[in-house]
């Protein structure tokens, strides 16, 4: 049960099963977690489902599952309990124990939930209905009755005299009508009756005063009740209907949370079994794509780790060892270091991080190449500073970490491979502490002249002179979007640089942001 799939689908009725059959059809790994508690399981049969009209609830679901299997799709019998969600995964809780994924589909449906009136519950589905689309052919031209619950029944009554004009409308609930709305009604030939129903009977409605309707069949309008309370810690949001609050979704089925769809009953109380199959249908496409985009940002970020792996292993040595200039000037100008935490992204081999290290700071460093975090390693032990640095050899663009941080820093934070950098950036911001910095430094390299000239001669440090991801400071904060933080520097200063081999000297040019977050 520990093991992580690519989506799990929460209900196995019409909508989840035709999730689940997109998703596996896109070799997509999928388990459905279900009760077996369909909402129409109380109709014998279905209608208005083309291809399937007249067909049984239970076996349209059986073939539904079978189908669903034959693409590689797993079931679970239980029912979900919790859900807690990451920035990569969800985990839900069930009867039966937990479930890892990297996305969820939630059709769990909803239950009717009818007056309580003697008779009505035990005859729902048969000759209490709900919808004249689904079952108004098979009582047409019957005695029928509907029973006032709230201001939809309006609607309801109107609707069903399209199928008999022997209709009796049971008011007693809906309060006083307007004079506008009865003439309305009866102008149809409706008969309208405000004494209470206090019973159902075959073949009739027994009232307050004793009397009794006859009837072949009622129409009631049941008060829907979603079934997403396990889903409550997650603060989804939701949206006030005429049928209740439900959790509000785009019309792909995602809601609030960006790994987490609905679909079916449980979003929209309205749909029949189509509507749900089409919903399911949109859900599991969509969802595939966006893991599909994911996979290539992944794919990307793998392969950017692979060439910086290239890059370090395939030279002594790539920097100087040293301090870039500009941070260390921005730096030794911020709240002093000591005892305070610092998460250093890209650090190469090093030489900021032992620098912030040496300045009393505990520092987080990652890298995507093994090599460069095992130098920097080396050079903080040789500096005496090792117990104060945490360093990190991984895929920066699959990294994470529950930490929070006093400042974050990204110093030449590019890459000519692809990588997912404002991304990263914006996860990082994430983890400054309130009244925390972000600074980046960055290459300004406005002609070929502008990079320096011990990496002239490599193709992938010039192709950065006309690399449009290299931005100036404003564009980099228009970039990043982070909404309420204050800009204290956004600048482009020259620095004096001294090659790798200690010798060649140039005049660099540094672009400079530097962020607060709000306290």
């Amino acid at each position: 049960m520990d093991e992580t799939w690519d989506v799990i689908v929460v209900g196995g009725g019409a909508a989840g099963l035709s999730a689940a059959l997109t998703l596996g059809r896109a070799l997509r790994r999928v388990v459905v977690v279900d009760s077996g508690q369909p909402r129409n399981r109380f109709a014998a049969h279905m209608h208005a489902v083309l291809g399937n009209e007249g067909t049984d609830p239970a076996a349209l679901l059986e073939r539904g599952r079978a189908e669903a299997a034959a693409y590689g799709v797993t079931f679970r019998d239980g029912r979900a309990t919790g859900v807690s969600a990451e920035e990569r995964t969800v985990r839900v809780t069930t009867t039966a124990g937990e479930l890892t994924a990297r996305a969820l589909v939630v059709a769990s449906g909803l239950t009717d939930e009818l007056p309580e009136i003697p008779g009505l519950a035990e005859r729902w589905g048969s000759t209490v209905l709900h919808c004249p689309y689904c079952h108004g052919w098979e009582v047409r031209g019957s005695r029928l009755g509907v029973l006032g619950a709230s201001p939809l029944s309006l609607h309801q009554a109107e609707l069903v005299r399209q199928w008999s004009d022997r209709l009796t409308f049971f008011t007693a609930e809906c309060g006083d009508l307007d004079p506008a709305v009865v003439r309305r009604l009866q102008a149809r030939g409706i008969e309208l009756v405000d004494t209470p129903v206090t019973a159902l009977t075959d073949g009739a409605a027994r009232l307050a005063d004793g009397r009794e309707i006859p009837l072949d069949a009622l129409f009631a309008a049941p008060t829907p009740r979603p079934h997403d309370d396990f889903l409550s810690a997650l603060e989804l949001e939701r949206q006030d209907t005429p049928m209740g609050s439900f959790l509000a979704v785009d019309p792909t089925g995602r809601t609030s949370h960006p790994r987490i769809w609905a679909v079916g009953n449980v979003a929209n109380p309205a749909a029949n079994v189509p509507i749900s199959i089409a919903a399911g249908s949109m859900a599991g496409a969509m969802l595939n794509m966006t893991l599909v985009g994911e996979d290539a940002d992944d794919a990307l970020a793998e392969q950017a780790a692979d060439f910086w792996e290239d890059r370090y292993a395939g030279s002594d040595r790539v920097w100087s060892g040293r301090v870039n200039a500009t941070l260390a000037d921005v730096v030794a100008a911020l709240p002093a270091g000591q005892g305070r935490t610092v998460l250093e992204l890209g650090c190469g081999e090093g030489g900021d991080a032992v620098w912030l290290a040496e300045q009393g700071w505990h520092v987080t460093a990652v890298d995507l190449s093994p090599t460069a975090v095992a130098r920097g390693a080396e050079g903080a032990a040789d500096h005496g500073v090792a117990d104060r640095i945490t360093w990190v050899a991984h895929n920066l663009g699959t990294w994470r970490t529950e930490k929070t941080f006093d400042l974050v820093t990204a110093s030449f934070f590019h890459s000519t491979v692809d990588l997912p950098r404002t991304e990263i950036l914006r996860r990082a911001a994430g983890q400054v502490r309130p009244g925390g910095h972000l600074l980046l430094v960055s290459h300004v390299f406005e002609t070929e002249e502008d990079v320096p000239p011990w990496a002239r001669h490599d193709a992938s440090a010039t192709a950065h002179a006309h690399d449009p991801a290299l931005l100036t400071p404003d564009q980099e904060i228009a970039e990043l979007a982070l909404d309420g933080w204050q800009v204290e520097r956004a600048e482009i200063r020259p620095r004096e640089a001294t090659g790798p081999d200690g010798v060649q000297q140039a005049t660099l040019k540094d672009g400079v942001v530097l962020l607060r977050r709000p306290a």
